[in-house]
């Protein structure tokens, strides 16, 4: 695991008369959580180098998935492979993966001679992020540092457009949900042309004169580096860290100055529109999680919530409705949770995105599940949701009475 987001613990590895290689591993936690009084571990990326092609057959063994953060979310769970770490579109998943007897197991015939990678999502590393934040300034994106992380990395904001409404998107909090750092790329990449040499379509062009976007690629760089699931370098949770609770202050410089630099920032900017991007180990569909707990949560929020999802679903098949986090019952949202918190405090369509691991429900593709490529269309297609929901964003009249039955709030549900 000695590379840029790798996580794994060697145990041993024994090799049968026939062959055959037992590797048996260890995701190695996160530094210990003091609000959650837990140590998070789930996410692992590391390299497999086979030198004898005498090996007929490697089983991987991860001998603590039954100790993982969510356990239950291995059913189903298929583990990712290349043999070309930088090419995020070489990875597809070794469908054997099976969890058993609370071990995570695969096995892979006829290796190769040379290295594998394996990972639980494809890593995205600290060199590409910085690529795409230089790309993204040398296409006309304007960088902010808004401050330092607790390694001391910077804290970058890029800011693109000129519109009057302000739309926040933030991305990776949890360091191991790779696939919102691919979503983000996705995004800026249509916003900004990176791919067409800076040209953009002309309804993006419209969209740059509604919205000035503020977009943070990575909340938790440091966690990203080290191939955490969940923490920061010291350990702390980023979202949890969006107030303070009893006896816990939050955010501050000395736990979550990642936190701290970014909120202060919106203050100053204000929001009208929030984007939390983040992946759900267990639930296998894209889709959103509200703001049904805020004190402030009513006909104008929901119907912000359902015109938008229902307008993502509609310009993006792998966007769906119906499955979901069970929402907050009224009044019971935690404040110190990123998307509750900004949905009070400015008053705003407020949202935590969701990306599978696993495979996506709602188009399935065995051989690469949900995949960095899909999450970056998913991130290009967001333009659309934004552009349609824009009209009512900050008007004072009550669109929501006006609103179409197919832009209707649905409850989510967990059950599928």
């Amino acid at each position: 695991d000695a590379f840029d987001g790798g996580n794994i613990e060697f145990v041993s590895q024994e090799t049968t008369g026939d062959g055959a290689l037992d590797v048996k591993l260890k995701v190695r936690p996160d530094p210990y959580t003091e609000l959650e009084k837990t140590n998070h571990l789930q996410y692992f990326a590391f390299r497999s180098t086979i030198t004898s092609p005498d090996i007929s057959s490697v089983t991987f063994r991860i001998l603590n998935a039954a100790e993982c953060s969510y356990p239950k979310a291995w059913d189903g769970s298929t583990v990712f492979a290349t043999r070309q770490l930088r090419d995020e579109h070489s990875w597809t998943r070794c469908t054997d993966t099976k969890y058993h007897d609370g071990e995570l197991q695969w096995t892979v015939t006829n290796p190769s001679v040379g290295s594998t990678y394996y990972a639980y999502f494809p890593p995205y590393t600290y060199d590409r992020h910085l690529q795409l934040v230089q790309d993204s300034v040398d296409a006309g994106a304007k960088l902010d540092i808004l401050g330092k992380s607790l390694d001391g990395r910077d804290m970058e904001c890029l800011q693109v457009g000129t519109g009057s409404l302000k739309a926040w998107l933030i991305h990776r909090q949890h360091p191991g949900e790779t696939m919102a750092e691919y979503y983000a790329e996705g995004l800026l990449t249509r916003l900004l042309g990176l791919k067409t040499n800076g040209s953009v379509d002309g309804f993006t062009r419209q969209i740059l004169s509604k919205f000035t976007f503020y977009i943070v690629p990575n909340m938790c760089p440091d966690g990203g580096v080290r191939g955490h699931l969940r923490t920061n370098a010291g350990g702390a949770n980023l979202n949890r860290e969006w107030a303070s609770s009893p006896d816990y202050e939050a955010p501050t410089l000395e736990r979550s100055p990642e936190v701290y630099s970014v909120l202060k920032k919106m203050d100053e900017t204000g929001v009208d529109v929030f984007l939390d991007v983040h992946g759900d180990e267990a639930l296998p569909a894209n889709f959103l999680a509200g703001s049904e707990g805020c004190p402030n949560w009513g006909p104008r929020l929901e119907g912000l919530h359902g015109a938008f999802l229902a307008s993502y679903s509609r310009a993006n098949s792998d966007m769906q409705v119906k499955i979901g986090y069970d929402p907050d019952e009224p009044l019971q949202g935690k404040m110190n949770v990123c998307s509750n918190q900004i949905a009070k405090r400015f008053d705003c369509l407020s949202v935590t995105l969701e990306m599978p691991f696993k495979d996506c429900i709602s188009n399935p593709d065995p051989s690469r599940g949900w995949s960095p490529g899909r999450a970056q269309q998913l991130g290009a297609s967001v333009v659309e949701a934004l552009d349609y929901v824009e009209p009512h964003l900050r008007t004072t009249e009550e669109f929501w009475t006006n609103l179409s039955e197919k832009d209707a709030y649905v409850r989510p549900a967990s059950k599928y």
